[in-house]
């Protein structure tokens, strides 16, 4: 059996269908790369470490197999065997330029799979939902005969996980923020190109407390830019801690983490749909989306984020607005029979090889928690602060990527020396004994630095300010919800002191909750003051 891999996307969508063929000592998957696509660089990559056996090309055009699996019809006819395909994507929302027929869906075009004599190039194409078959046999009845509706791999791995929803916040350090996972398509009228600054001015204005922004790109730009140049070109976005989605399983993780979803007119937004996400549009419009597919419709009924407007109350207004149910009926004309895919497909290949399926249940695999490559924790932030009477509040920012304006605090063994230097607050983990020399120290050795702290491995912290005592404190968080970041807490303790400079300082005495509280991110910790650690 032969998995026959045009471009990494592709392989990604035959991976997720491939337990449809597990449990079968009689199936054996080989793997070959299908030459000619401008996308194929490091289209294998997911199957490293995976053991998978892969032919070349000329081995594979020299074989006949019992099966073939394609994820694109594009230069697979050379092939020998029964061919099966499957969808490339959701919702088929895209033209394809070069068809005959102007409004031909890129992976519904009878030029993809019609053979030239006319007859279909595929023995059976596995469609998500019946109004792709509908729409094959208005436009050319014969690619309509092999057609047969399964559903969506994909989206039942992706439906699977929901479960594991907090395991992946965890894993990307979400905690109490919102998530907003930026998608992107490829080609020219795709999020990246048209609006590049946009995940940078998110991660830059939308504030630390509240938002995490992740972006999640087509696999298309990898391969387009190669892993290395890639990662030079979005380098800010990593140094301002924007998590970069993997292009195969972490994307699908990301979506399920998320709070809501910015988008283009890519077909991974039907996805972050069918999880009934909000869904915020930054597609300007053009020629490559086509009217009346599930894409057009979903967009047609998002809110549009403007760059001329702060973006926090845009994202706000859109998860307070959003009713439930109603992003999700945008997804129901993309995909059906949600949950069997795997099932239906299955009977469907067994048929093909007048074989008995396995009798152990073709189940979809949850995708596992993400692993997100943006460096260590954000050592440096650039703060906004405002103390009224006992609370003092707190906006932060990546110093990476903010603006003028505010205040640095910055981790003193982890910033940036740039950072250290200018920092009105310093801190550090560590344990209990090393906080009075190291407090010390620091004040004496940055005359920038008001406020030297350390955060110890109980959740205490011990703080001191230029020419103030050392003060023990403890962070208490709300009777209900989440708290904030500690270090956020330290910041407005810091704040609070600037103010108070006079005062014994937040908590009055040992033992007492005086009322000190600092606000971040729409979550609030109180300030208790405790005795010297013995």
């Amino acid at each position: 059996m032969l998995f026959a891999v045009r471009n990494a996307t592709a392989l990604h969508r035959l991976l997720d269908a491939a337990p449809a063929l597990a449990d079968d000592s009689a199936v054996v998957p080989v793997f070959t790369l299908v030459p000619g696509s401008d996308f194929d660089a490091d289209a294998l990559a997911a199957l490293d470490g995976r053991g998978a056996r892969c032919v070349p090309w000329d081995e594979a055009r020299a074989t006949s197999y019992d099966l073939i699996l394609a994820a694109s019809a594009n230069g697979v006819g050379e092939l020998s065997g029964p061919l099966v395909l499957l969808p490339h994507g959701a919702g088929f929302g895209k033209r394809v330029p070069y068809a005959r027929g102007a409004d031909s869906a890129n992976g519904l075009s009878p030029d993809q799979l019609l053979r030239p004599d006319g007859t279909p190039v595929a023995r059976l194409h596995a469609l998500p939902h019946p109004d792709e078959r509908a729409r094959l046999a208005a436009e050319a009845p014969a690619a309509a005969r092999p057609a047969a509706v399964v559903g969506d791999p994909t989206l039942d791995r992706i439906l699977e996980s929901v479960p594991r929803r907090a395991r992946y916040r965890a894993a990307l350090g979400t905690g109490g923020r919102r998530l907003v996972a930026v998608l992107s398509t490829w080609g020219p009228e795709s999020l990246l190109e048209r609006r590049p600054e946009l995940p940078a001015r998110l991660a830059a204005t939308l504030p630390y407390d509240a938002f995490q922004v992740a972006l999640v790109l087509h696999p298309n730009e990898r391969a387009r830019h190669g892993e290395f140049a890639l990662r030079q070109r979005l380098a800010r976005l990593e140094r301002a801690h924007v998590v970069l989605a993997g292009g195969y399983e972490e994307w699908g993780a990301v979506l399920v983490a998320a709070d809501c979803v910015i988008t283009d007119h890519g077909s991974t937004a039907l996805y972050a749909a069918a999880l009934d996400r909000p869904v915020v549009s930054a597609y300007d419009g053009g020629g490559e989306l086509l009217p009346g597919t599930p894409i057009a419709r979903l967009l047609r009924g998002a809110p549009y984020l403007d760059d001329a407007r702060p973006y926090a109350p845009q994202l706000e207004r859109a998860l307070t607005a959003h009713e439930p149910g109603v992003v999700r009926a945008h997804a129901g004309g993309a995909f059906a029979e949600p949950g069997h895919a795997l099932e239906r497909l299955r009977e469907s290949l067994y048929g093909l090889l007048e074989l008995p399926p396995p009798e152990a249940p073709a189940q979809p695999a949850p995708l596992p928690p993400p692993r997100p490559d943006t460096g260590a924790r954000v050592a440096a932030f650039a703060v906004e602060s405002r103390v009224r009477g006992n609370t003092a509040e707190v906006t932060r920012h990546p110093a990476a990527g903010a603006g003028e304006g505010g205040w640095l605090a910055a981790e003193a063994d982890w910033a940036g020396s740039r950072y250290v230097q200018g920092a009105r607050l310093l801190y550090r983990y560590a344990a209990a004994g090393e906080a009075p020399g190291w407090c010390a120290e620091a004040l004496a050795a940055y005359p920038v630095c008001r406020t030297a702290a350390v955060l110890t491995p109980d959740g205490g912290c011990a703080v001191r300010t230029r020419g103030g005592p050392l003060r023990w404190l403890r962070f208490l968080p709300p009777a209900r919800g989440s708290a904030p970041d500690p270090v956020a807490v330290l910041c407005g303790v810091h704040a609070w002191l600037a103010e108070h400079p006079e005062a014994d300082g937040p908590g009055e005495r040992p033992g007492r909750a005086a009322g000190v509280r600092c606000r971040a991110g729409g979550r609030t910790a109180e300030v208790v003051a405790v005795s010297l650690p013995r």
